[in-house]
């Protein structure tokens, strides 16, 4: 349960950290770790299966609590949807776990992206283009991480 704990501490975590912090111009600094929750989601799965939807409820109950429940909501709109295309990619693709990782949260983050940025009214390209692409460093440092193991 130890990669399941984790992930509910990830979501709580950033959803906290996109009251308290605020954007560095175009970027917003939490989206790095947005991009990490997306890879603790996919660990946390292979740890208890389908129940990891289970975990994002819990995550998402107590940011509405901790967080500004405006960026809760719109963070659990944005990861049901998002989370839901990352599990099917991670769930039905036969690859090893390190492709799983890095093409689930190539297809999950852009849609997280659009889902929370249109949510708190932020969506523009430029928005879209650098959180995107600040989320998926994670996976690409995962991905070439296991690769090179």
């Amino acid at each position: 349960m130890k990669w399941s704990a984790i992930y509910v501490v990830s979501i709580v975590l950033v959803n906290w950290l996109f009251t308290v912090i605020p954007p560095i111009g175009i970027w917003q600094p939490t989206s790095v770790i947005v991009g990490l929750t997306f890879i603790f989601r996919d660990l946390s799965q292979r740890e208890i299966g389908h129940w990891v939807l289970g975990a994002m409820l819990v995550g998402g109950a107590i940011s509405y609590v901790m967080a500004d429940p405006f960026v809760a909501l719109a963070s659990v709109a944005a990861f049901a949807v998002s989370e839901g295309v990352d599990w099917l990619v991670y769930t039905f693709t036969r690859r090893p776990l390190r492709d799983r990782i890095l093409w689930s949260s190539a297809v999950g983050t852009p849609i997280d992206t659009v889902v929370f940025t249109a949510m708190i009214g932020i969506l523009s390209p430029v928005n879209f283009f650098v959180m995107t692409a600040s989320k998926m460093v994670g996976a690409v440092v995962v991905w070439f991480t296991i690769k090179h193991k």
